[in-house]
């Protein structure tokens, strides 16, 4: 086939079009302001790009260009997004929503089938199983990013086109060798933690965190990609599916000589202006953004993917958690010993 895969310099991007690359399809990269395209493990992967800005109308090209790359690929797959959690509304929902729409767009004009890459966070503050054939909620998000996925998937599903729903949970370090391009969003927390920055965090003694591979994220959106004859219409979970308990996630950390093992609070009793005022500042701009995911109990079921794909993720749990430290500490991102 004939990809475009938009937000391909991006981490989850660039190894989605390494995949795709190896599997024998011709793939285009719409980049913005990184020209770069890379898979998780650093190197380039030799595509042709587009310069465009998916939150603007015909992604800020002329009706000609919009025309020409409408017509000259068969799949749009979706990966453009704003993964940050601290933006005003209005930036999400130029990226987020106002992007979806805009690529749905070229999708429309060229006749392109649509993979939409959502999260699993888009069930708010929902616990318990969460099936990917349920209806999207209509508010107790816990953010702007997730509400504004949300919204995006609503667009995906009003359109005219064949579309296909991929949803990751927290999108970390490689399976075998934790192995991650960038350290960004959850991991800038797990620093501050690690260090001992920010060492209280509101926990509810049932919550889980559900850290999914990005070679089972990437993999899976490329059998999404190849089976779309048979995804049509789907909504897919590529996450674990196996939540590890935030205590468990402490102790990990905790079992490092060298790391703080963090204190988690009922949320009831925390107070953030509380804690010493450099914690309360780390808190606040960094740690504070992700406190939600360790006050709730979602088990994403993927069954529907396990159906289609004949495989889901491998066993994570804590010996996956440490080899994602310890890439960390052989990166350089956290201390040694």
């Amino acid at each position: 086939m004939r990809i475009l895969v938009t937000g391909a310099a991006g981490l989850l991007g660039g190894e989605v079009c390494a995949r795709l690359l190896a599997e024998g399809h011709e793939v285009t990269g719409l980049v913005h302001r990184n020209p770069d395209v890379r898979a998780n493990n650093g190197d380039a992967v030799a595509i042709p790009t587009i310069a465009g800005d998916v939150s603007q109308p015909m992604l800020g090209w002329d009706e000609a260009r919009f025309a020409e790359v409408a017509a000259a690929h068969d799949l749009l797959v979706h990966c453009a997004a704003t993964v940050r959690f601290d933006l005003a509304e209005e930036d999400y929902r130029a990226v987020n929503v106002g992007g979806v729409a805009h690529a749905l767009a070229l999708a429309e004009a060229g006749g392109m089938d649509f993979l939409h890459v959502s999260t699993a966070y888009v069930c708010g503050d929902t616990s318990g199983i969460i099936r990917e054939d349920e209806p999207l909620p209509e508010s107790g998000f816990a953010n702007g990013y997730e509400a504004s996925k949300a919204a995006g998937e609503r667009l995906v599903r009003a359109s005219n086109l064949r579309w296909a729903i991929a949803r990751p949970s927290i999108v970390v370090g490689e399976y075998e060798s934790g192995t991650i391009r960038q350290f960004d969003t959850t991991y800038a927390a797990f620093k501050l933690i690690a260090e001992g920055r920010v060492r209280h965090m509101p926990a509810r003694e049932d919550g889980t965190l559900d850290f999914v591979p990005i070679d089972h994220v990437a993999g899976g959106i490329a059998v999404l990609a190849n089976r779309m004859d048979d995804a049509a219409g789907g909504t897919f979970h590529l996450v674990s599916g196996q939540p590890l308990p935030v205590a468990q996630f402490a102790q990990a950390i905790g079992s490092y000589p060298n790391f703080h093992e963090p204190d988690f609070v009922a949320p009831e009793g925390f107070d953030p202006a509380a804690l010493p005022a450099l914690e309360r500042r780390l808190y606040r701009r960094v740690a504070g953004l992700y406190a939600s995911y360790f006050q709730r109990d979602p088990h994403f079921s993927d069954s529907e993917f396990r159906a289609l794909a004949g495989r889901g993720c491998p066993p994570t749990g804590e010996p996956y958690i440490r080899r994602l430290i310890d890439y960390c500490i052989e990166a350089g991102f956290l201390p040694e010993a």
